[in-house]
C-alpha cells in the first residue's frame, strides 16, 4: 500500500528505503562512537542520540538534494558513488558550520570524523547495493489489473511502465471490446470477456492485489457483480482517476471523469488555513524583501550596465477570481521584446534574453520583485503560476477545466513548477494544469512547505531553468 505523507503518496518500499538508510547512517555514527570514544553500548544517552540524529538529518537532506532518493532515476554505480561522495562532502561542510556556531553539538574530533565518514560511505554503499538488487528483481511490487482499454487505461499503463520504482506492476488488462487490444507489452495478459464475466477468478489466478477501474463508458454495462466479488475477496478496487492521481501527483485533465471530480474529496480550504497562509505570506515576503536588499541593489546595477531599459519589468496577469494585476520581475529580456512578434511564450534559449537575464533567470533572481505582489495580497508564495489574458483566452478554449486555476491565488512557485519544469506550448500548459489541479485539490500548509523545499532543490539542480 502507498503511504500518504503531506498529501503525497509514496510506495511503502520507497519509504522503507529512506527510513532504512537513515537507520544505517545513525548506526554508522553510533558504531564509530563505540569504537573510538569508548561509549558503553546499549546505554541510552539522550544528548548523544540528538547529536547523531543531527548528523543523520543533515546527511539525508544532502542525499535528497543530490537526487539520491529519486528511485525512478537509474544511476550507474560509478555515478551513484560520485553523487554520494558529493552529498556527504556537502553534509560535512554544513556540519562544520553548525559545530562552529554550536560547539556543544560536536561528537569527538579529528580522526573520529574521518572514521565516521569512512563508515558512512561503506555502509551506505552496501545498503544501496542490496536495495538495488531487491528493486531490480521486482520484489515487493504489487500486482495490479486494469479494467478498461481507453486513454486513461493507457496513461496508467505508460506511467507504471515508465516509473521503474513506483511499486506496481500490471499483470493483466481486461479489454472493453474484442478488437481494442493495442497494448504491446508481452508480459501483460490481455483478455476480453463479455460483460467482464469471470473477472475475479482471473484476478485471483494472477495474484492481483488491486483492480483499477478505467472504463471509458460505464453506462454500457458496469461490472458491479464482478467488482463486488473482487472486493469481498480481499482485492482492492480503485477508481482509475484516483489511482492516476495517487501515482503521478497530478490529475488527468484530458481523460478525467467529471463525475469523479464532483464527488472526490478535496478543493476545500478552511478559514484557519486561509488565515495561516496569508499570515505566512506577509511575514516571509517582508523578511525576504529586507534580506534580499543587497541582491536587489546589485541586480539592478548589473541590469542597467548590461542593456538599455528599465530595471523592473511589469506585465498584466490574471489572478484569483480573474482579477487583473501587474506582476513585477527584474527585466531579463531586451526592451520591447514583443514589439515585432506580439505576445509570445519565452523559449528556453530565447535570443531576446540578455546576458544578465540568463543568469538571473537561472537562479530565479528575476522573481524576487514578486515578493511585493505577495505582500500586497495579489499573489501567494505557493499557487498556480499566473498567466497573461491573451494566453488565458486561448487556453480556456482548448484545455478542459483551465478556468479552475482562478479559484486559487497565483504563486511565485507552484506544484507544476517543481514537478514539470519549463514549458512553452499548449501541451506544456495542459500538463501543468494537471499538476495545478492536484495542488488545488490537496491544498494545505504542509503541502506548501513541501513545494518550497522542492523549489530550493529545483534552483540548486537547475531543473526547469
Amino acid at each position: 500500500m502507498p503511504v500518504r505523507v503531506l498529501n503525497q503518496y509514496y510506495p511503502i518500499r520507497n519509504v522503507l528505503f529512506v527510513i532504512g538508510e537513515g537507520l544505517v547512517i545513525y548506526a554508522s555514527v553510533l558504531l564509530a562512537d563505540w569504537l573510538l570514544l569508548g561509549t558503553k553500548p546499549f546505554i541510552i544517552d539522550r544528548w548523544l542520540c540528538l547529536k547523531i540524529f543531527l548528523i543523520t538529518f543533515v546527511c539525508q537532506t544532502c542525499l535528497y538534494y543530490n537526487d539520491l532518493y529519486d528511485l525512478n532515476t537509474a544511476y550507474s554505480f560509478p555515478e551513484q558513488g560520485v553523487r554520494l561522495l558529493q552529498a556527504l562532502g556537502i553534509a560535512t561542510i554544513f556540519l562544520a558550520g553548525i559545530y562552529f556556531v554550536f560547539p556543544k553539538t560536536v561528537i569527538g574530533r579529528g580522526i573520529f570524523f574521518a572514521v565516521t565518514l569512512a563508515f558512512l560511505v561503506l555502509f551506505i554503499v552496501f545498503w544501496r547495493f542490496c536495495c538495488t538488487l531487491i528493486l531490480n528483481r521486482g520484489l515487493f511490487k504489487r500486482k495490479v489489473m486494469v479494467l478498461g482499454s481507453g486513454d486513461l487505461a493507457k496513461d496508467i499503463l505508460n506511467e507504471i511502465t515508465s516509473r521503474k520504482n513506483c511499486g506496481y506492476v500490471i499483470v493483466g488488462v481486461a479489454l472493453e471490446s474484442d478488437g481494442n487490444a493495442d497494448f504491446t507489452d508481452e508480459d501483460i495478459l490481455l483478455f476480453y470477456k463479455e460483460h467482464h464475466e469471470g473477472l475475479c477468478e482471473i484476478a485471483k489466478d494472477l495474484d492481483v492485489r488491486k483492480v483499477i477501474v478505467a472504463l471509458r463508458n460505464r453506462r454500457a454495462g458496469f461490472p458491479t457483480k464482478e467488482l463486488l466479488e473482487c472486493r469481498v475477496s480481499g482485492i482492492d478496487v480503485i477508481e482509475g482517476d484516483s489511482f492516476y492521481e495517487m501515482l503521478t501527483g497530478k490529475l488527468s485533465v484530458e481523460h478525467m471523469n467529471p463525475e469523479w471530480l464532483i464527488f472526490s474529496e478535496g478543493f476545500r480550504q478552511s478559514l484557519l488555513n486561509r488565515f495561516l497562509k496569508r499570515a505566512i505570506d506577509i511575514l516571509l515576503s517582508f523578511v525576504m524583501l529586507i534580506t534580499f536588499l543587497p541582491v536587489i541593489a546589485v541586480t539592478a546595477i548589473l541590469i542597467r550596465i548590461d542593456s538599455k531599459g528599465p530595471v523592473l519589468f511589469s506585465q498584466e496577469r490574471v489572478g484569483e477570481k480573474r482579477k487583473k494585476y501587474n506582476i513585477h520581475k527584474f527585466r531579463s529580456m531586451i526592451t520591447d521584446a514583443e514589439k515585432e512578434t506580439g505576445p509570445k511564450w519565452a523559449g528556453e534559449n530565447d535570443p531576446r534574453i540578455t546576458r544578465v537575464g540568463h543568469f538571473i533567470r537561472q537562479w530565479r533572481i528575476d522573481e524576487i520583485p514578486q515578493l511585493w505582489n505577495v505582500l500586497k495580497g495579489e499573489m501567494s508564495f505557493v499557487g498556480p503560476r499566473p498567466e497573461r489574458e491573451f494566453f488565458v483566452k486561448g487556453l480556456e478554449y482548448i484545455i478542459p477545466y483551465y478556468g479552475a486555476r482562478f479559484t486559487a491565488k497565483p504563486g511565485v512557485t507552484g506544484w507544476a513548477q517543481v514537478s514539470y519544469g519549463y514549458g512553452a506550448s499548449v501541451k506544456d500548459a495542459t500538463e501543468k494544469l494537471s499538476y495545478d489541479l492536484f495542488y488545488m485539490k490537496n491544498m494545505s500548509i504542509a503541502m506548501d512547505i513541501v513545494i518550497v523545499l522542492r523549489t530550493i532543490k529545483t534552483v540548486i539542480s537547475g531543473i526547469g531553468r
